[in-house]
């Protein structure tokens, strides 16, 4: 093996106990194989973006394989009309919205251009004012 460093404190690797110079401390100098237990990164499901919270002792390329192949929701075929899925319900109108736009009078969901009351023939009130009126 190569010459021991002797000006230097040793330090105690805190993930697998071994003892090394400066140089040789961080997980990735000496290939710690304890290193997963002490990396508390959250890592990130890379298809649907869900962080994945992983238990000490965990390794994360596994927890994350488990994620993919049971709970993961992303899928190709229904990626499209997954993310569009907040139709307006006025009628004739066929756009849909990624997130809700609630009408606050009615309740009922509409596209960003017929979220007013008065644009969407509100049922909720005789005569739909707007909140700051």
């Amino acid at each position: 093996g190569a010459p021991v460093q002797q000006d230097f404190l040793p330090l105690k690797c805190d993930a697998c106990g071994e003892v090394f110079c400066k140089d040789h401390i961080r997980y990735d100098d000496h290939k710690c194989s304890s290193a997963y237990k002490k990396n508390v990164q959250v890592p990130v499901c890379p298809l649907c973006n869900a962080p994945i919270p992983i238990q000490k002792g965990e390794i994360p390329d596994i927890v994350v394989g488990a994620h993919m192949d049971k709970n993961c929701k992303y899928n190709p075929a229904q990626q499209k009309q997954r993310i569009f899925t907040n139709k307006c319900l006025k009628p004739g109108c066929r756009r849909k919205e990624m997130m809700k736009v609630v009408c606050e009078q009615c309740g009922g969901n509409f596209c960003i251009k017929h979220r007013h009351p008065l644009d969407h023939d509100c049922k909720a009130s005789s005569h739909p004012t707007s909140k700051a009126g």
